[in-house]
């Protein structure tokens, strides 16, 4: 069985921290699955594994006299933002559970997050060769980057549901300079309670991973 942790709105290196403590966890108890947690960050801006940092368009100065923090991490992929109003949503499970292959776990991801906002009428896609979930093949709404260590999985993905759009100006998202950033409520013209979309989240990513 998969446990459930709802962090609220917490800062960016004290859920990083947490998650830390979730894998060594983890990893002392083979018998445990793993937990999914959701959450929102204050603005914040991370740097993946593959991230350059010419992606970050604005002065480190400027963005600290905006509270904007910067961390490098171990993820996977390029430089994203995450801020209030955004589903972080941090998968941290032993895939020896589950199946031993990190694409596979990718995809259950991207999945589960079509099959949410489908929830609300909205049709999601994959991009070949692009991660994430997209509308219509030109706009992003789900980013997802992964750590793996041992079959122990960290980081996760971010959805935009009623998030502020402008502050992706800050960077190229992902590294991608000719798609843009979508969310949840710019889709649908409303706003959408961010509530809500964490209940059906939950319910479908503790159904897909039993």
């Amino acid at each position: 069985m998969i446990e459930f942790e709802n962090w609220g709105l917490i800062d960016y290196k004290i859920a990083w921290n947490k998650q830390k403590e979730i894998y060594n966890k983890l990893f002392n108890n083979k018998d445990l699955k793993g937990v999914f947690v959701v959450c929102q960050h204050p603005t914040v801006i991370t740097l993946g594994r593959n991230s350059k940092i010419s992606n970050i368009l604005f002065k480190p100065e400027f963005l600290e006299q905006m509270g904007v923090k910067i961390y490098e991490i171990e993820r996977g992929g390029d430089v994203t933002l995450h801020n209030p109003g955004q589903i972080v949503g941090y998968p941290i499970f032993n895939l020896t559970h589950f199946k031993q292959d990190l694409h596979w776990f990718l995809r259950e991801i991207e999945q589960s997050l079509i099959d949410l906002i489908a929830k609300y009428n909205i049709i999601g896609s994959r991009v070949e060769g692009l991660t994430g979930v997209w509308i219509d093949g030109k706009r992003k709404i789900a980013a997802i980057g992964l750590h793996c260590s041992r079959w122990i999985t960290s980081h996760g993905f971010a959805l935009n549901v009623s998030n502020n759009l402008l502050e992706f100006s800050y960077i190229v998202p992902c590294g991608i300079t000719d798609k843009e950033v979508t969310s949840i409520s710019k889709e649908l013209g409303k706003e959408i309670d961010i509530e809500t979309v964490i209940n059906d989240c939950k319910e479908i990513f503790l159904e897909k991973f039993k």
